[in-house]
This record gives structure tokens, C-alpha cells and sequence, in this order.
């Protein structure tokens, strides 16, 4: 709480928490030739005394997979990291990563716009234009024009089909999120206000290694400062609901999830300093809900926290309260995407952390 109020505020003094280090964003000056940089802040940026207007893009989640989609980019569309480039080649020349000392000035805004449609989701329109002219240098016998541009559509069309660019996050401002909010309490059937949300998910095979993950989103945000991993504590052979591996089949044995998911949100509300949510998702179904509804109301001051939980199997959200689930493709776009996205996070989360646990135990064996 004390990070998003600084953060909010910008307190004179306080400056431990005042840059927003969750999110990236990719900024671009406004000159004749442009640089492109990844930053946390969105300032204007200093250099020798000079104030430079820039464009930000963004905000984007993931760092590791921005700066590499930039260096990707950078292959097909050369672009400038300094202010003044040397009167000769420099390494990124040699590379083809850099346009050179002196580039076609029409080029190089070409190629940054390209960037910046590629950086905001427009892919496919990119790549139809560049097709556009390749036929058109081709057709005028500008046979080495037609090839960069040939190389630029065949190496854009295997990051395209083969990498998982960017996850640009939702561009949910307070109006939206407003909106969105109050679709929600409709759902929900409440006139609480919901603005910070969990989901909980749960990685084990076969009850070994088990952990479970929790993601937060505020306003429509993931919070990751607020993210919690757990390490199933209940030993492994509590976690059986049948006899034996050999009996699973015949007895429903395996790893109980029931349990793992009431240990999880029970260590998680032993932590009010954490700041209770206002929604917790979980993932399965009527069982996850009732579990975790049970575990909710061992305590007075959690009680009034509404609880869904998502079953995979044609994606249906059962509510607290409500007889029947609903069937999530039914449901108000808006609310459809955010649903996905807190599920696919939680479990993502939980995921990396099982392979982590698992890798170990794999070490020690």
C-alpha cells in the first residue's frame, strides 16, 4: 500500500518507491532520426542539457521479453540507440543493427513506424505493407531494394510464427476499469466495490512438489509486488484421496486439490497486512468453491470477500450463492478477457515455481 501511494502521490522526499519499476515502456524521441530505448520511467529524458520530446509505448509486463522482441526488431528495422553516431562504422554496423552514419532520412522514419506498428499490435498490417513494397520495387527493377525488403517479410513472419513477441498489458484506464467494475457487481450480485482481485492455482504431479501460486490485479493491473507462491506444507501421503497409485483409478485417488487449495488461501488469510482482496478466483469448480468458501468464513473480518471459481472444462465460473455456473463465453467481453487472463496468470505462476521445486528434487534423487 505504501509503494502505490508513493507511486500515486510522488511525494517530494520519499523517492525509494517513486519510479514505477512493474511495468516497461518503450520510448522514442521526436527528432529527424529518432532513438529507440526501453525505460521504467516516463519522463523526459536528459542528455548534455538537452530536454528531448518523446514518445512512450506501452506499459508492457514482461522485460525480459520486450528487450528481446527490440533486439529482434532491431534486425529488421535498424534504429538508432545514441544521440550522434560516429563519422564511421560502428560494431552495431557491422552487425546490420545500426543504419549507419548516414541514412536515407525517408527510410529510417519508415522503418520506425514500422517499429512502432509492430510494438503496438499492428503485425499483419506491417507485414502487408512491406509486401506492398517488395511488388512495387520489383516491378520498377529495383531488384536490391526488393530483396532487403524480402529479407525484412521473412525474418518478421518466423518471429511472428514462431515467438511469443510481446504481453502488452491491458490499456484499462479508470473510466474503463469503472465500467468494467460495475459489469462485475452485476455478475457478482453485489454492491461491494471490486477493485482487487486474486486468483490461486495449484501445480503438483502426483501430490510431489506440490505448490500453489497467487496473483493479484488491481484495477484491472498485475500487481506483482503482491504475487505469493506456497509450498505445499501437508505431507505428501495426506494428500492421497484414494489407497494407492495402483488404486487411483478405481477409488478417485491421486492428489487431493481441495486440500492444497485450503492450506493456500488459509496461509494467505493468516496475512491481513498483505491487504485483503475484494474477489478470489480459484481454479476448478463446485468443490474449489465451497472450499474456498469454507475457509474464507473461519474468519469474521474475511467474510465479506466474494468468491468464483473457474472450471476449466467449458470454461464455466461458479459464484457464491448462485445455483448455476455460467458459462464464461456468455458473459460481457470486457469481463471474459479479465477472467482468462487472472486464471492463465495464476497458473503460470504456479507452473514456473513447480519446475523449479521439481528440478531440485530431481537433483537430490
Amino acid at each position: 500500500m505504501e509503494a502505490n501511494l508513493i507511486k500515486k502521490y510522488q511525494p517530494k522526499y520519499n523517492i525509494i518507491w517513486r519510479d514505477d519499476k512493474n511495468y516497461f515502456f518503450v520510448g522514442i524521441t521526436k527528432e529527424d532520426f529518432p532513438q529507440v530505448f526501453w525505460t521504467h520511467q516516463t519522463k523526459e529524458l536528459k542528455i548534455k542539457n538537452l530536454k528531448l520530446k518523446i514518445d512512450y509505448l506501452g506499459p508492457f509486463v514482461e522485460g525480459t521479453a520486450l528487450k528481446k522482441t527490440l533486439r529482434i526488431l532491431r534486425r529488421i528495422f535498424p534504429y538508432y540507440t545514441i544521440k550522434k553516431h560516429p563519422q564511421g562504422l560502428c560494431p552495431w554496423c557491422h552487425l546490420k543493427l545500426c543504419p549507419g552514419p548516414n541514412p536515407d532520412k525517408k527510410e529510417y522514419k519508415k522503418n520506425i513506424n514500422n517499429l512502432i506498428s509492430v510494438l503496438k499490435g499492428k503485425k499483419q498490417s506491417v507485414l502487408k505493407n512491406l509486401k506492398k513494397d517488395m511488388k512495387k520495387a520489383s516491378d520498377s527493377e529495383a531488384f536490391e531494394k526488393a530483396g532487403k525488403i524480402r529479407d525484412q517479410i521473412f525474418v518478421l513472419e518466423k518471429v511472428l510464427a514462431n515467438a511469443k513477441v510481446l504481453n502488452k498489458t491491458k490499456e484499462i484506464d479508470i473510466t474503463n476499469w469503472s465500467k468494467i467494475e460495475e459489469k462485475l457487481a452485476q455478475i457478482l450480485k453485489t454492491k461491494l466495490r471490486i477493485n482487487r482481485i486474486e486468483a490461486y492455482d495449484v501445480s503438483n504431479i502426483q501430490g510431489k512438489e506440490a505448490t500453489g501460486s497467487m496473483v493479484t490485479f488491481i484495477r484491472g493491473f498485475p500487481e506483482k509486488n503482491f504475487y505469493r507462491k506456497f509450498k505445499i506444507r501437508t505431507p505428501h501421503h495426506f494428500l492421497k484421496k484414494g489407497n494407492s497409485y495402483k488404486n487411483k483409478m478405481k477409488s478417485g485417488g491421486g492428489p487431493n486439490d481441495i486440500a492444497m487449495l485450503k492450506e493456500i488461501l488459509k496461509r494467505r488469510l493468516d496475512h491481513p497486512e498483505w491487504t485483503y482482496p475484494d474477489l478470489i478466483l480459484t481454479d476448478g469448480g463446485k468443490a474449489q468453491l465451497n472450499a474456498a468458501l469454507a475457509t474464507r468464513d473461519k474468519q469474521q473480518e474475511t467474510r465479506n470477500i466474494k468468491v468464483v471459481s473457474l472450471a476449466k472444462k467449458e470454461n464455466r465460473l461458479y459464484i457464491e450463492n448462485q445455483k448455476n455456473p455460467l458459462f464464461l463465453k456468455k458473459l460481457p467481453r470486457e469481463i471474459f478477457n479479465l477472467i482468462l487472463q487472472l486464471r492463465d496468470e495464476a497458473h503460470r505462476f504456479a507452473i514456473s515455481y513447480h519446475h523449479k521445486l521439481r528440478q531440485r528434487y530431481l537433483i537430490r534423487e
